[in-house]
């Protein structure tokens, strides 16, 4: 096995690896500089715009997917997939707009069970404003709250792409052969 070394980042002498020329880093506005409110994480953010509406509306559909411990100048490139996915669906409650479609693979993945119940609150949101939502995941709570469920199987692979139950999940609970059904039954679904 070869062993490769972690990257190296040197920021730049001149800009200290603030991403601006001195020139334009020290501009002020309120005491801070361009590189100061960068540094600060959404919640931050929030708390010293609160008053300027137009920045606080924008920051609010982030702060409710949970991503206000991230940086306004942190890097697009450094986001997990799921903050990514998490992200877009801010942006989709920052534009709103009724009649769009979302479509969404595992978003809960690697989520805390707090993070999933934010995810499912966001997503009831655009559902609210009109938008139609569709989920491919197998975490049960989301599957739970669904409006309607359509199971593919039986099996995964080239053992599966049938629809072996369909409806809300109370129905999918009640299906014999539906191991979503299965698993909602054991994690006390009524079936």
């Amino acid at each position: 096995d070869m062993q490769f070394l972690d990257d190296v980042r040197v920021p730049c002498a001149s800009c200290n690896g603030s991403r601006y020329r001195p020139e334009a880093a020290g501009i002020r506005l309120g005491g801070r500089t361009i590189v100061d409110v960068l540094a600060l994480t959404l919640a931050e953010a929030a708390e010293v715009f609160a008053t300027d509406r137009s920045i606080a509306d924008r920051l609010r559909p982030f702060l409710r997917g949970g991503l206000g411990y991230l940086t306004r100048g942190q890097p697009l490139t450094t986001l997990s997939g799921g903050e990514g996915q998490r992200l877009r669906l801010g942006l989709a409650l920052a534009e709103g707009g009724p009649r769009r479609l979302y479509v969404l693979d595992e978003p809960t993945t690697g989520l805390h069970a707090a993070d999933v119940e934010v995810l499912i609150d966001c997503l009831d949101e655009l559902l609210d404003g009109g938008a139609s939502v569709v989920v491919v995941e197998h975490n049960l709570d989301l599957v739970r709250r669904a409006d309607w469920v359509i199971d593919v199987g039986p099996e995964g692979g080239p053992e599966g792409g049938l629809v072996v139950a369909e409806g809300s999940p109370d129905l999918v609970a009640r299906s014999a052969v539906s191991r979503t059904g299965a698993a909602l039954r054991a994690a006390g679904m009524p079936g």
